[in-house]
């Protein structure tokens, strides 16, 4: 007869207890049909991303555009009948910025279109300009002083190592395989060490040191255009920012990012000798008439006199860079949350709990959005001060990992949720969605609600192409995968359901 360990009994309580919270779980197999039904058969899902996309084009923090999103995503939410339906400020965020105009191309040694797109909050450029490239290699402070006198009102590049793009061997889409969701169910307890060695971090603040003095010089000569190369191949052009959207900036060089394989060739020609002419224009508008910051809010409210106070929270960032439409950064998060709500106003659930939608703004800023709703209504996570919501959100689900399928959830280390959503991820195994881990996920806006003691989640997602192509050009319609969008919001939907039907909030860990 085998005798039981002290760490064996306690490994077989935990088990017995999880396996007692899984059985005594509510799972309303009734709702999760009509929610299936509902979400396979009527689907607005195309429509959504269309409009959000196509329609509405890029929504770059403080632009015209994230303002048109914000009034049509509302107008859509009143016309599903949901209620207190708000634009609502977070308080401030700066100055809006949009792109009037942007063109660019190389016309010596021959004419050749460039793949450009100006940085975020660049300024224009002075009209049209037609000009040489120099080329600028600077290594160490030493080699600003021969640039002195020689670049005012030239297109300057600055030298980047040696373009060398890797063949792409293995397959840009992707999907969570069975061995990779089981391993994401294994916590990692080993020491956490820094991503960099002391060494390294001291050559990169050389470095950063040696680029502000560079960019000063620029500056002072009165370069007419900065060209910078972007990672990314066959042509996609990733988004970095020049400016800022602070009211009270500093002024910047016009700077354009442009195709990897474009700036290649034209240092190759600069360095071997050749002349290189170019001609572009960048106009842009400062938005100056409004510096505060806003999230689309709107309500399906509770309808049991004991629990109609309490809220249970969905929501994305409507916001996106602004060379694509981001589509899967973030109009595939915003159109799986709107779709969730529509399928619980369509099949005429009466929540025992307010369910509240959030489109958050000026995410790709630093969670301005959601860090400022938590602020306002629902604590400060500097001084621990609980506000009126602190105590009512049961949990908030966020989506931001592109348009892939939910494969699963992330617990953020609550161990007291597993035997709970295993019980409510149940009715998706077919689906492929059964995957529960206690690990942690971040950089986006459920941050902001953990970050003060309240529950706040982010789906696992299968990556499909996210990881090359979100905060580019080519973020979309087409990298859009309607039939995972489908089944994310039912799955969140349901998710929402139960949440919202539960006898209690869900557990917390202590703050």
């Amino acid at each position: 007869m085998t005798r039981l360990t002290l760490r064996g009994y306690f490994l077989l309580a935990c088990c017995m207890l999880s396996s007692l919270a899984f059985a005594q779980e509510k799972l309303e197999l009734d709702a999760v049909y009509k929610i299936k039904n509902e979400g396979k058969t009527n689907s607005q899902v195309e429509d959504l991303s269309f409009h959000l996309t196509d329609f509405l084009g890029p929504r770059l923090s403080g632009s015209t555009n994230l303002r048109n999103a914000r009034e049509w995503t509302a107008e859509k939410f009143k016309e599903w009948g949901l209620q207190n339906v708000r634009i609502d400020s977070y308080g401030e965020f700066g100055r809006g910025w949009d792109v009037k105009k942007s063109y660019i191309a190389m016309k010596a040694p021959y004419y050749a279109q460039i793949i450009g797109y100006p940085k975020a909050w660049t300024e224009g450029t002075a009209g049209f300009i037609d000009s040489e490239v120099v080329l600028v290699e600077v290594n160490k402070a030493e080699d600003l002083e021969k640039y002195k006198g020689q670049l005012r009102g030239k297109a300057v590049m600055v030298a980047q190592a040696p373009v060398s793009l890797t063949p792409g061997f293995d397959p840009q889409a992707r999907r969570f395989t069975d061995e990779q969701l089981e391993a994401l169910k294994m916590v990692n307890l080993g020491v956490f060490r820094g991503r960099y060695t002391p060494a390294q971090l001291e050559a990169m603040r050389a470095q950063r040191a040696l680029d502000a003095q560079l960019s000063s010089l620029l500056l002072e000569e009165g370069v007419a255009l900065k060209i910078t190369g972007t990672r990314g191949s066959f042509g996609t052009v990733f988004h970095t920012r020049a400016g800022s959207f602070s009211t009270d900036k500093k002024p910047t060089l016009p700077e354009m990012e442009i195709a990897m394989e474009h700036f290649g060739r034209m240092q190759r020609l600069l360095q071997n000798g050749k002349e290189v002419r170019i001609e572009a224009e960048i106009q842009v508008e400062w938005l100056d008439d409004d510096y505060k910051g806003y999230n689309v809010l709107a309500d399906f409210p509770g309808t049991d006199r004991a629990l109609k106070e309490e809220i249970v929270m969905i929501g994305g960032h409507l916001d996106s860079w602004h060379a694509g439409t981001g589509a899967n950064d973030n109009a595939a998060g915003v159109v799986v949350m709107m779709e969730a709500m529509r399928i619980l106003k369509a099949i005429g659930f009466q929540p025992k709990r307010t369910i509240r939608i959030a489109l958050w703004g000026e995410e790709e800023q630093g969670l301005f959005g959601s860090r400022g709703y938590v602020e306002k209504y629902v604590a400060n996570r500097s001084t621990k001060e609980k506000k009126a919501e602190w105590d009512k959100i049961s949990a908030y689900y966020n989506i931001d990992n592109g348009s892939g399928k939910i494969r699963g959830i992330y617990l953020e280390g609550d161990d007291q949720l597993v035997p709970i959503f295993q019980k409510w991820f149940t009715p998706f195994h077919e689906m492929g969605a059964n995957t529960v881990t206690t690990r942690n996920t971040g950089s986006t806006d459920h941050v902001a609600f953990q970050a003060v003691g309240v529950p706040g989640f982010q789906f696992i997602q299968d990556p499909i192409d996210y990881g090359i192509g979100y905060h580019t050009n080519m973020d979309l319609y087409e990298r859009m995968q309607m039939p995972d969008m489908q089944q994310a919001a039912i799955i969140v939907a349901a998710m929402v359901y139960h949440t919202a039907q539960r006898d209690e909030k869900l557990p917390r860990k202590p703050w």
